[in-house]
């Protein structure tokens, strides 16, 4: 059986289509991500994955700097060029990551749509971000003080915003695909 929302959506986007999500550290963006992934059949490109394949390399830099997100770009532009859909996760801190993803849409000739993820109740992100398990293996998750000490750039031009402090998973990925429909797509 088809879901809906997922038809609704397929019906209104025409084009290769990258969504794009940011947020930090324990807003929900990968529970969103592969939530999206699954009802619009896209291709889920989550930026610590790689970073982690690229640390576990005997002669990676200590420092990653923007690796992971090139290599990022790379498939994502690979996967919408084949015409998929591609969800791309990351934390898309800085003004320059988000205007590369849209570099990638715009090689694609996709549309693109950015949702920041929030979680407006710090008590609710800070133990959100306390609690997690990494579900990469080896992975090291930041600390509290590591998500909030973390550069990050406000929005430009402004996303659309999934807000996660008081839904559900399943609410917060429905909000993101009523945010992907309502996107007016070139």
């Amino acid at each position: 059986m088809v879901d809906p929302m997922r038809a609704a959506v397929a019906d209104a986007v025409h084009v290769p289509l990258l969504v794009v999500l940011g947020g930090l550290p324990g807003t929900g963006k990968t529970t969103i991500a592969r939530g999206l992934a699954r009802d619009l059949s896209a291709v889920h490109v989550r930026i610590d994955s790689i970073e982690e394949v690229l640390r576990r390399e005997p002669d990676a830099p200590s420092d990653l700097r923007d690796i992971g997100y090139r290599v990022g770009y790379a498939v994502a532009l690979d996967n919408l060029r084949a015409g998929h859909w591609v969800v791309a996760d990351a934390v898309n801190p800085i003004a320059l990551t988000r205007g590369a993803w849209r570099a990638v849409g715009e090689a694609a000739r996709a549309g693109v749509v950015e949702i920041e993820v929030v979680c407006s109740d710090p008590a609710v992100h800070r133990a959100r971000v306390e609690a997690r398990v990494p579900d990469i293996p080896g992975a090291a998750l930041p600390t509290w003080d590591e998500v909030t000490a973390r550069r990050y750039e406000p929005w430009e031009p402004e996303p659309k915003v999934v807000d996660t402090a008081r839904t559900s998973a399943e609410a917060s990925v429905r909000q993101a695909l009523t945010a992907i429909m309502r996107t007016e797509l070139r």
